[in-house]
């Protein structure tokens, strides 16, 4: 039988001074003992900001005043023990979409706005009007592309919710998509995994996917944003594998997350068990899609399956500060 691999967990600290993450926040709920949020921070991160508003100048301060609730893992096999649903939480993921371009053609489904980091607009277009943008050409040093919630937004051709960050950096042209956390999982299991395959088996991929996603928003890639969207971190590929059997599965786990020793995991994955020993091996446990699609169409529930592939974790919710 083969020994189970040890879990791989970004540990959250005390509410100051965390080191490397040096962050200033905390999963309360994941510490031995939990300490007021500040409301007014609290409320001021959850608020949906309006087009006009700025996200924060740093991606590390993203998690500040974040809460979960932590069950703790059920003995005999039988599965991770859900926490109660309770009051949502929005989170926005920074993920670079476009790095190091010499230009960008961008786009919209609706109306689009191209403004200035102070929020002032210096053009505007119609759904579908094109705006060509090339490096060392911009504007001012950070533009952000936004349009009206129900449209999307085109970069090169593909389809993303939420707003485009333009950058211009030293090699080129960066371009980071803001949107919601959940909005961010559900294209990830589709991109991952087939949206055909099993509803407990995208399910699990949804809790691995928002847990890889919330240990690089700890530790994030850059200033600028929290994780890439390639294989080098998890394949993101905005609407164009959004379904809805992925966002059903992304609904049905809403803020859950895998925690271990009061950290986040680092739930990593890979197509076969073969694969998760040659890539993963030598950092901790790792997921196999295949073999989750095998568990999960023999009965086993999502729970179940994350239970086999990363043994010792429990699943944490994340809330905002009100049950």
């Amino acid at each position: 039988m083969q020994q189970p691999l040890k879990l791989r967990a970004v540990l959250m600290g005390a509410p100051m001074g965390l080191g490397a993450l040096a962050a200033g926040f905390w999963l309360q709920g994941l510490l031995p003992s939990s300490s007021p949020v500040n409301g007014a921070l609290l409320e001021a991160m959850l608020q949906n900001p309006p087009p006009v508003q700025r996200a924060a100048a740093d991606s590390r301060d993203d998690l500040r005043g974040v809460q979960a609730e932590r069950s703790r893992p059920r003995q005999g096999g039988f599965g991770l023990v859900e926490p109660e649903r309770g009051s949502p939480l929005q989170l926005d993921i920074r993920v670079a979409v476009a790095r190091d371009a010499d230009s960008l053609e961008l786009s919209s489904t609706g109306p689009w706005w191209l403004r200035q980091a102070d929020g002032r607009v210096l053009t505007q277009g119609r759904a579908g009007e094109p705006l060509v943008l090339s490096s060392g050409q911009l504007p001012a040093a950070e533009l952000s592309l936004e349009t009206t919630p129900d449209a999307a937004l085109s970069l090169d051709g593909r389809r993303y919710r939420g707003r485009l960050r333009l950058l211009q950096m030293p090699g080129g042209l960066l371009a980071v998509n803001h949107l919601p956390l959940e909005d961010y999982v559900a294209s990830v299991v589709g991109a991952e995994m087939p949206s055909s395959w099993n509803r407990e088996a995208l399910k699990a991929q949804a809790v691995a996917a928002r847990s890889y996603a919330l240990a690089h928003m700890a530790r994030p890639a850059s200033r600028h944003w929290h994780l890439g969207s390639t294989t080098r971190w998890q394949a993101y590929r905005g609407l164009a594998s959004t379904t809805s059997r992925t966002l059903q599965a992304t609904a049905d786990t809403i803020g859950l997350i895998l925690s271990y020793q009061g950290g986040i995991v680092e739930s990593l994955y890979a197509s076969t068990t073969a694969l998760t020993l040659e890539a993963h091996g030598h950092l901790g446990a790792s997921m196999s899609q295949h073999g989750a699609q095998e568990l999960a169409s023999r009965g086993m529930a999502y729970s179940q399956i994350l239970a086999r592939y990363y043994p010792g974790a429990s699943l944490a919710r994340l809330r905002s500060g009100g049950r």
